[in-house]
């Protein structure tokens, strides 16, 4: 009997049960607990404006207007539930529609290429070790900075007008100029040209890529004896897709979305014969025009639909033609 109580006591039995711990001690437990939990309730507490902002400014107004889209809403009465007759409408009795959405495919799929190819052109030649490099970057950043405003919009509807500079320059070639503007046939390739010309945010975007590019690789082409072609379409091009990806992207949105330039250079009306009517100003026309608010949440709809449509097009796509490090 002596025996079993020592050996108990030397710690070959049972343990006995841990004492309860006090308020503090459990204060204290709780705490260290939070902290790994990741700091209790202050992380959401510094959260909470993006919440706010998250679902009263997007997700609700997103909901509001997907069920207004359903409906016949005039902005003066209470919206009536018409079910999907502004669908309908849409694909098969309104020929406006269709030639907004030929306006805005033939100015995505003409303006998108043509300003990625002249932004990663000057991309290049500003990645040298110039003098005054910087002040030449600026300079060509800053079409990006103003061409979204109204002033250059309507500096441009001047510069391609019948009396305008462009029908000067031309001029001086003895080419009998016209009135860009106004002629159909060439109207939308006026904004083309001025979404090309914006062209800085995806050079800037270039030009960081080509930053990270290693040295070496270019050494090992150039003691093989590859030229300048050779480089750029076997060493550039390839190591830079994944950033071509990104510009692709982020331009095929923003073009689907232009309104500025078409509102200001065609006055409001999407002319002549609706072929500056790109999808934005057809989309602002209906609802703040002629107040078919519920109209033209079902255009917001399907403009939505179309952009997650080509984006998702181009993440699959990318799987054949973007190279990533792995």
């Amino acid at each position: 009997m002596t025996t079993a109580k020592t050996d108990g006591a030397a710690g070959e039995g049972p343990a006995a049960p841990a004492s309860p711990a006090g308020p503090r001690e459990r204060a204290r437990l709780r705490r260290r607990a939070a902290r790994r939990r990741g700091g209790g309730w202050w992380p959401y507490a510094f959260l909470a404006p993006w919440f706010v902002g998250l679902f009263g400014l997007t997700i609700y107004p997103m909901l509001d207007s997907l069920y207004l889209s359903f409906t016949d809403f005039d902005l003066l009465t209470p919206a009536r539930w018409i079910g999907g007759q502004n669908y309908t409408h849409m694909f098969s009795d309104d020929p406006v529609f269709w030639d907004s959405v030929h306006a805005t495919l033939l100015y995505v799929l003409v303006s998108v290429p043509l300003k990625l190819a002249l932004a990663l052109g000057v991309a290049i030649l500003l990645n040298r070790p110039l003098k005054g490099i910087g002040v030449y970057r600026a300079a060509f950043y800053l079409p990006s900075l103003l061409g979204g405003a109204v002033a250059i919009a309507i500096v441009w509807r001047q510069v391609f007008g019948g009396d305008g500079l462009f029908n000067d320059f031309l001029g001086w070639f003895g080419v009998k100029g016209q009135d860009w503007i106004s002629s159909p046939d060439t109207s939308i390739y006026t904004l083309i040209l001025l979404a090309v010309w914006q062209f800085g945010t995806p050079m800037v975007i270039f030009l960081a890529g080509l930053k990270q590019l290693p040295r070496d690789v270019y050494e090992a082409a150039a003691i093989d004896g590859a030229g300048t072609l050779t480089r750029f379409f076997r060493i550039t091009l390839p190591l830079l897709t994944p950033i071509v990806f990104f510009n692709l992207v982020l331009q095929v949105i923003d073009g689907f979305k232009t309104f500025t330039p078409a509102y200001v250079v065609s006055n409001g009306t999407g002319g002549p014969l609706n072929s500056t009517m790109l999808y934005s100003l057809y989309l602002y026309k209906k609802g703040f025009t002629d107040l078919q608010m519920g109209y033209a949440s079902a255009l917001a709809w399907v403009l939505f639909l179309v952009i997650a449509g080509f984006t998702a097009v181009n993440f699959v796509a990318s799987r054949y033609w973007v190279h990533y490090d792995d």
